[in-house]
Order: C-alpha cells, then structure tokens, then sequence
C-alpha cells in the first residue's frame, strides 16, 4: 500500500468500547493519516494502521480485545521514543494524527468518565514538522502552495513551519518546474487541475489537492495582524491566495494555531539567475543523480552550523543575477580571506552553535524541549562572541558592510540570553516533564518546594524534635502509615500522660488518631500540614517549574524578531567565513562580474571532480582555460569520450552558479559577465514515467534553450542530434549552432562528435574550434584531458570500447567495418560550403537555361524509373550511364560485353 494512501476498511464502529470509540471518530475524522493513539506509556496502533505502520517499523502486530467478534489487531511504540518512529514514518510519506490524553485518569475517574477523554492536537507530514529529530539540519523543509493567477502564470507560496521563513512569487506557468527544482519542497499544495498536470503528478504523495481559501488576501493579512498583505509588499491574487491555503493548512495540521512566521518576502522572480530543472538535474547544485554526495554543495560546504549550511544551499540553488549584491557578497568573503585572525575567531564562535531559528520555531507551537531554551541562551552567547571579534576588526581595510550589517543583528535588543543563563540548570533533562529545567537560586518558592520534596526526611526530623519539645516526650517518633498518614508515636506511658491532659489551643495539639498495645499515636495540625506538603510537594514544585519555563518561553517569544535577525545574521556570517575558509586552501581566486558578456577563465577546475579525486588520493584535476568573450561567444568542442567533455562542460556552468551565488571560483582567474539565464544539457536520459523516449528528452530541453536563451545568458550543451539518424541529427546539431551564433548571441560551448560542424568555423565569425588532448603511445590511447584550439580529427570511440571490456572480436569486427566505411567516406564530397547543407548539386548551365537541349547523359538519367526496376535492368542502366561518359565509356562497354557473356 503506499504510504500516502489511507489504510483497509474498518469495520464499524457500533458496539466499540468507549475507548475504541475515541479511536474511531479519530480515523473517521483523518481517514488519510496513521492514528498514534495514546494509551499510558505507549502510543498505539489499531486496525489497519497496526498492520501498515507495523511494517514500516519492523514492530510486531498483536491482537488485544475484540470488536465485532473479531481480535483487534495493534502495535504500540512508547511515548518516549515516540520521535524516532515518527521519523521513520514521515521519510516514508506518512501523515500521523497524535491522538493524546486530554486529562489523567484520576480526572476522569473523578467526572465519572468511562474513559479518559483523547482529541487529535496535531497530524505530523513532512512539511510541517519541527522536531529536531524529524529535520534535515541543512535542509529546509517547505511547505509549497500553488494558485493559478490568470491564464498561464501561477501564484506561488512556500513557507518552513521550523524557522518562519515565508516567501512567495508569480511565476509563467512553464516555469513551475524550475521553481520545484530550486525549493525541493517536502509537501506541495495545488487545487484538482494543477495537482494532476504533468508538472505535479510525478512527485506522487508529495502533492495534496488543496482549494485556496475565499478572501485569501484579508486572511493571510490577519496571520500577521495588519489590515493588509500591502504593509509587506505587493503581492497578487494568486499569491496570496496561494499564502492563504498554506496557512490554512498549517493551522489544520497544528490544532488550529500557526507558528512565529516571519513577514512574508515577495520575490517577484527578479533579480536571481534563472536556471530550468534539466540544468540543476544536469549540475548536480544541491544532490547528485545517483545518490551519494558528489553534488556542488557537498564539495564547496565548510560551514559550520545546521543554519549556514541551509543558507549556503538556498544561495547556490538561487545565485544572484544583479552586480551590486553580488560585489558585496565577494567584498564579504574578501575581507575574512584577507583577516585570518578575525576568520578564526568567528568560526571558533560558530563551530557547535546551535540552530536559534529552529528552536525558536519550536517556542511559538508549544512543542519544546529544554534544550530548545539553551539553544537561544548559547545561540545569543555565541552571537556576542561574533559580534565582538567585527567590532575588533574595525579599521584598515574596513568592515565590509554585509559583516557589519550581519553584526549589528547578531546582539537583539532586549536579548533574554542574561536571563536565561541566570534560570536554566548547568545540566538539563531531555522533556521538560522530568523536572530539573531551572536552576537553584532563580526562583526562591521554587527552592523551597524542591527542598520540601528532595528532603523530606530532614523536615520530618526537624518536626519530630519540635514535637517532642512541645509534647514533653523525648521518645517521640514519626512514622508513617499507608492509610492514616504520618503520625507521632509515643510509649503507651506518655500516652495515657497526653490523652488526660487538656491539650493547648495551636497547630501541635495533639489529637488521639490510634491505640496499641505499648504505644499510642497522634496526630496535629502541623503533621497533618506536613503530610499534605509533601504528598503535594512534587505536583506543587512541577507546577512552579512549568510556571517559570512559560514565563522564560514568554520572554524569547517577546524578543523572537531580535532572535530571528540574530539567527539569520549568524548564518549570513557562516557562509561568508565558510567561502573564505575554502578559498584559504588555495587555487580559489575571486571572479571579476562586468556588466558586459564577458567569460574567461583561467585553469579552472570542476569542484567536485576536483574534491573527489583529493578524497580517493586520486590523480591531480588537470585544470583547463575557457574564454567565451565578445568575438569568440561559441565553443565548438570535439574530441573522444572519457576524454572529459563533459566535465569541461559542467565546470564552466558551475564557474558561473559559485560566483553570482557570492563565493570565489576554483581558478587561477576569472572574468565571468552577468549571466541571467544558465542552460545545462549534459547527460540526457529518458522519462519513462512520461512516456518520453531520450532523444523526445533531448529535443525538448534543446527547444528551451532556443526559446528562452538571449544575449546575457550561458547555454551548455553536450551531443545535440545524438539520438537519432546521423545526418538527422547533424542536421539538426548544425541548425541549432546556427541560431546560437546568429539569433541568440549567447555564450556557448558545444560538445559534439559531429566533426563535419567544424566546416562552420569559417562561416561563424564567433565560432572557435576546441579540442579534447589525445596522445598515443605505443598503441595505446592517452587521454591528457586537456583543452587546446583546433579539432579532434577522430571519436576513439573503438578504444573507448575496448576500455569497457567488450570483447575483443567484437572490437576486431568493428575496426573493419570502420576501416571500409572510412574507405568509401573518402570518395564523398566534402560538405558544401554553401548552405543549406544538403543542397543537391546544382544542375550544369544549359540544363537550366530555357531553350537549351539538354545533353545526352541528364536526359538518359531523367528518362530512369529506379522503382520500377529489377536489380539486372538497374545494373545494366548504370553501365549505360557510365559508357556515355566521354573518358571511361570504352572500359565500361567492354565490362558490360563481360557481364553479358557470363549471364
């Protein structure tokens, strides 16, 4: 069954047990999600559920009670440990409804319930979760809403229930799937007709059909509490219908209340590179294809908190694509290269910092834990560390202003981190129900409470030599007994002293509570206090904790604006200190971005090629020039496979993402113009989900590429035409080289193995030939990988072959027919050096001019049906033909009489 689906058919629910009854209007009420049934100490699974969720736990189904005759089927997890199995589940893509106990058992015993009253208080789902234990630390987990806003644009908003980050566009409806590529969203929300387009319906479970809320506008303004959504910018009807739905569905999952969330951010789609889902699929920017962590964020990360790393991947998967923001961001990283001392004390702060944001996420819904509150004491602590070392480094060169914007919001006004490092304990429990969250000495009825129940036998001593003063019995002693309580026992001689005695008026009267055979018992009003104190003195000393960590809560949900600046500015400082840290190691230069079409680059190197050749101790990258600047736009790059086209390819697009995402480039030097758009088509596979074969794939991202591509973007693309017929696919490889060049003017390389393109280096003034470096060496092939001018005169393809173990007569029987297809290919004529490139031969002069005869041999070939020949009459044709040529006619008569005298 897949883990979205909701579970087999129950049964009915007539005859449940009060309890079962609670679980069925549970089921019935979220017929979608697994119902985690609280029970004491376990959370259980009935029913259905029981035999899914089981499975997907490895938990043991067993059968307890009966409904309808037949054995209940359950599985349970402990309260405890509940984090670990929700984690598994949501990975999985299940939705679960926490059904808990409203009250205690003593409570419903006392209303005379038949049962303790449960209600669902949350559904867990992938985007809506923010226990520490169900997070990716360097991943944040959006939740995407969808609107269609017009005819072909979509209002689009995704918000993290974790940190409140809020943000939303409108976008061209063809986009939407560059917007899925960049968020990589946990759960997306779109009503019947956008859920079931071809965009939505390959993420499966992930999309939930969803209708945006009338009024949407006034709704999400009230989220926030102003009048209108204006007051943080100018958001669309499909926007903020789309914010609306979003929000809908987190108070739906929430038990109606919505976490902090930050004022939404309206992007409007300007100002970031645009780059299609084929591109970041193609560069592996945030995950690799295959799996593992061979991607572009992996191989550049040296952040050092949860926070940094999911703010360095939000800059790669959305790179800048204004000059301004970006110098600053380089000026930033720049500085902290240049400032070693300043680097190191800032990472030394950062390294271990806890997630502020996270913890702060957690606050505003009530589902904290004890470290949550230590997270902002130490994130705030850090903070200030931060802080201290930029103001150290004021001076010359000055502070970049990004560090010292980043640093003035790393200490908020109001900051709670004094107060909380005053009440939270040195050593804190892992559930705030354990007690022990606040330290001795903060709260002083506190103190006295613990004291009260941690020291129960000194009070009693202490009471006990009081009673005996007051009483006049040295022997007094108090015992405590299971029904009565505690009481004074006394010598049966002291007793009878007490009982004639008129006890004075006072909370140590004593009064007579039980007879014994050599001892009599009392009790007064000052053991009857104790007794009731320290029977209330862990309730009463729970309580007052609860009470003071609210009062702590309150205090950092008054400063959560601060907190979260201070939070977002700690990340900013992260990735900038990370970059500089990167490119300390050496051979990262910082990339020059003119606000012209410039591209040149000198010994770049693939990232994470390079990273993963250091970490195999593998050969050293061998690193290549690249210049794509006015006058030579295009690069036509030949040359064999394995020979490292591709990653060539791949390392000059990457080039472009690291430096308009503000980090420095692995080159010696590098002039890099504002890129709007990037196209990346290497590696092409097929969509069998969508029914679309490889070269349907091909055709399609190559269609986006001369739709969309202009002058100021960077298009890389690998074997256009290879998919079909070869002069097909020359043809076509051919004509989209043509438009590049002429049409859109975009910087380019083009890998091909079509070496008859080079014949358009002469006809494209911007186009120069590059070639992958092949020697060889008694026999055998080595590639240099490296990049030179000129073309690659052949493919090696049959080497390349053989390196992948085909067997040798295969490779034998091929390197013949290759040799005969390379014979006959040197009697062709060249490609013509008009286009279009397969123009017939023009036919001779006088054939074209009206009124000429013409000559013998046209008006032989003209008078030929080849369909409607048999193979002998076409032979002879051809001999015909060959014999009315004016040089070779008597050779060709005299094989003809040959062949007629055989037949």
């Amino acid at each position: 069954m897949d883990a979205a689906s909701p579970s087999s058919p129950l049964p009915d629910a007539a005859g449940a047990t009060p309890a079962m009854a609670q679980w069925f209007a549970a089921k019935a009420a979220h017929p979608d999600a697994l119902i985690f049934f609280r029970m004491g100490d376990f959370f259980e699974l009935f029913f259905g559920d029981a035999i899914l969720g089981g499975e997907a736990l490895g938990l043991a189904v067993a059968h307890r009670g009966e409904h309808g005759g037949q054995p209940i089927p359950m599985a349970g997890v402990p309260v405890h440990a509940m984090e670990v199995y929700l984690a598994r589940l949501i990975r999985r893509g299940f939705r679960v409804a926490i059904c808990e106990q409203m009250e205690t058992p003593e409570q419903a015993k006392a209303r005379k319930a038949p049962a303790v009253r449960r209600e669902v208080v949350r559904i867990v789902t992938p985007a809506t979760v923010t226990e520490e234990a169900l997070l990716e630390g360097a991943r944040p987990s959006w939740l995407l809403a969808l609107v269609p806003d017009g005819t072909d644009r979509v209002g689009a908003a995704w918000l993290d229930v974790s940190t409140g980050h809020v943000c939303t566009e409108t976008l061209p409806a063809g986009e939407l799937g560059a917007l899925l590529a960049r968020l990589d969203p946990a759960e997306v929300l779109a009503p019947e007709a956008l859920a079931g387009g071809d965009v939505l319906t390959p993420l499966g479970g992930v999309v939930r059909e969803a209708m945006p809320p009338k009024e949407g506008a006034r709704l999400a303004a009230e989220a926030w509490g102003v009048a209108s959504l204006d007051a943080f910018g100018s958001f669309s009807e499909g926007e903020a219908g789309a914010l609306a739905m979003a929000l809908d569905y987190v108070r739906a999952t929430s038990g109606g209340s919505l976490p902090r969330l930050a004022p939404p951010e309206c992007r409007g789609g300007e100002g970031t590179l645009r780059m299609d889902a084929a591109t970041r699929r193609s560069l592996e920017i945030l995950k690799a294809e295959r799996g593992g962590k061979d991607c572009l964020l992996a191989a550049v990360d040296r952040t050092l908190t949860a926070a940094g790393a999911r703010e360095l991947a939000a800059r790669l998967a959305a790179p800048l694509a204004e000059a301004g923001p970006i110098a600053a961001r380089h000026d930033a990283v720049s500085f902290l290269l240049a400032a070693t001392t300043v680097r190191g004390q800032l990472r030394e702060a950062l390294r271990g910092a806890p997630d502020m944001a996270r913890a702060l996420g957690r606050l505003s819904v009530e589902r904290f834990f004890p470290r949550d509150l230590a997270a902002l004491r130490d994130g705030l602590g850090r903070a200030e560390a931060m802080r201290a070392a930029l103001a150290e480094a004021a001076g010359v060169p000055p502070v970049p202003p990004l560090l010292l914007a980043a640093g003035e919001a790393l200490v908020p006004e109001g900051s709670p981190r004094a107060e909380l490092a005053r009440a939270l304990a040195a050593e804190l429990p892992a559930r705030l129900e354990e007690g022990g969250v606040v330290g001795p000495g903060y709260d002083g009825e506190l103190d006295a409470l613990r004291r009260l129940r941690d020291d129960a036998r000194g009070a009693i001593l202490a009471l006990q030599m009081d009673l005996a003063q007051a009483w006049g019995v040295a022997s007094l002693k108090i015992r405590h007994h299971q029904q009565l309580g505690f009481l004074a026992e006394v010598p049966a001689a002291a007793g009878e002293v007490l009982l004639r005695q008129k006890p004075a008026p006072g909370p140590m009267a004593p009064v007579h509570r039980q007879s014994m055979a050599n001892a009599h018992r009392f009790t007064c009003g000052a053991l009857s206090d104790l007794d009731r104190k320290l029977s209330q003195a862990r309730d009463e000393a729970a309580k007052r904790e609860a009470l003071v960590v609210r009062h702590l809560r309150k205090l950092c949900l008054d400063a959560a604006g601060g907190i979260a600046a201070a939070a977002r500015a700690a990340a900013e400082v992260d990735v900038h200190a990370a970059a500089a840290e990167l490119a300390s190691s050496g051979g990262w230069c910082r990339p020059e971005i003119p606000d012209r079409p410039d591209f040149c680059v000198t010994q770049g190197r693939h990232p994470v090629v390079e990273a993963a050749l250091r970490r195999s101790r593998g050969p050293a990258f061998v690193p290549n020039d690249a210049d794509l600047s006015p006058g030579r736009r295009l690069c036509l790059l030949t040359g064999p496979n394995m020979a490292g086209k591709s990653t060539y390819l791949r390392q000059n697009a990457l080039m472009v993402v690291l430096a308009q995402a503000g980090l420095f480039v692995p080159a010696e030097s590098a002039r890099i113009g504002l890129v709007d758009r990037l196209f990346s088509r290497v590696g092409t596979a097929d969509d069998i989900a969508g029914g679309r074969s490889t070269f349907m794939v091909e055709m399609s991202e190559t269609a986006a590429v001369l739709n969309l591509a202009g002058p100021r973007s960077f298009v890389v693309l690998d074997e256009v035409g290879r998919g079909t017929a070869t002069w097909d696919g020359l043809a076509i490889a051919w004509a989209v080289l043509e438009a590049l060049h002429n049409r859109l003017r975009s910087r380019t390389l083009f890998a091909t193995h079509f070496h008859e393109l080079t014949a358009l280096a002469g006809k494209l003034p911007e186009l120069t030939p590059a070639a992958m470096k092949v020697r060889e060496h008694r026999g055998q092939v080595v590639f240099q990988h490296l990049v030179g001018p000129g073309a690659s005169e052949r493919s090696w393809g049959l080497h390349v072959a053989r390196l992948a173990g085909v067997p040798r007569e295969v490779v034998g029987r091929a390197e013949t027919v290759l040799a005969s297809l390379e014979e006959r290919a040197r009697g062709l004529d060249p490609l013509s050096g008009e286009l279009p490139l397969f123009a017939s031969p023009a036919a001779p002069a006088a054939a074209r001019q009206p009124g000429v005869e013409a000559d013998p041999l046209h008006q032989a070939l003209g008078g030929l049906d080849p369909d409607a020949m048999a193979p002998r009459e076409a032979l002879e044709a051809l001999y015909r033909l060959k014999s009315m040529l004016p040089v070779q006619g008597t050779a060709v008569a005299a094989q003809r009489e040959s062949l007629s005298s055989v037949g």
